[in-house]
């Protein structure tokens, strides 16, 4: 089975084109590929499919087989792969994923796609729909005692719960000690995405994510787009700032005209490979 290795920001994916190639269980598949010693490695694994509602469909499965609803850096990587792969010759395209239909706007150079911006829709506000277990509306400095501390919890929804945290430094603080606990958290019913985030000024922030079902990673698109969302909530920043992560940076807008949020970012190929197990 042939397959690509591409990553967006650091955060890295395995993608099958399932135009030609048949994967009867992704879940599985996405476990044994993931791992980084006996697999390929990468945070899961992506199908680029049919579609019969937008020019493409995505489904995106964690390193632990889980399906997630959306990943933004995904969603670039495909509009990458879609138009240098020859499977369209549209700069503007459509994607059919669990989180709604995203639309992807390729920055092309010599017919290479060398940025994307993702339309990521509307962030979701509401407690229920998010979802988390909540009296606010919006989810604004919800308590979460996570260990031996408390913190003011944001949450917001690109297509997939997210749980914002502020803090003073993102380079030193213990993301794995706190986030793998804030994840399954009993007031995230389907578990959520952790950022911890620190506002360096009115249009640059820092973040580190923790990602349900892969853990830490270089990069997460929805986890930044419901950063920006959440500092904004919160009075911290513009709306529009540049967000760096472990992985690079990308650059989020989120646009009073529409009420959506824009992302841009890079998309690479890594390599390409047959899987032989």
């Amino acid at each position: 089975m042939r397959f690509t290795k591409m990553e967006g920001c650091g955060n890295d994916y395995i993608y099958i084109n399932g135009f030609e190639e048949e994967v009867k269980y992704p879940d599985m598949l996405a476990v044994a590929m993931s791992e980084r010693h006996f697999g390929v490695g990468a945070d899961g694994l992506v199908l680029i499919l049919p579609s019969e509602v937008a020019d493409f469909r995505m489904r995106m499965f964690n390193m632990d087989g889980s399906e997630g609803e959306m990943c933004g850096n995904a969603v670039r990587c495909i509009g990458k792969y879609v138009y240098e792969r020859g499977m369209t010759k549209k700069n503007v395209i459509t994607l059919e994923t669990l989180g709604g239909i995203k639309t992807l706007q390729l920055h092309i150079q010599n017919d290479i796609v060398i940025a994307v911006t993702a339309d990521m829709g509307e962030p979701i506000l509401e407690a229920a729909q998010i979802p988390v277990i909540s009296d606010k509306m919006p989810v604004i400095g919800e308590k979460l005692q996570i260990l031996d501390k408390t913190f003011d919890v944001t949450c917001v929804s690109m297509g997939n719960p997210h749980g914002v945290i502020f803090v003073d430094d993102t380079e030193h603080f213990e993301v794995e000690k706190y986030g793998k606990v804030a994840e399954v958290h009993p007031m995230f019913p389907k578990k959520a995405n952790i950022e911890f985030a620190h506002v360096i000024d009115r249009t640059h922030m820092s973040m580190r994510v923790w990602e349900r079902g892969s853990g830490e990673t270089m990069a997460c698109g929805t986890g930044a787009s419901a950063t920006l969302v959440a500092a904004v909530l919160n009075g911290l920043c513009d709306r529009k700032v540049r967000i760096q992560l472990l992985g690079g940076t990308l650059e989020i807008e989120w646009r009073e005209s529409d009420n959506h949020v824009y992302m841009t970012g890079p998309a690479r190929f890594s390599f390409d490979g047959v899987w032989l197990r």
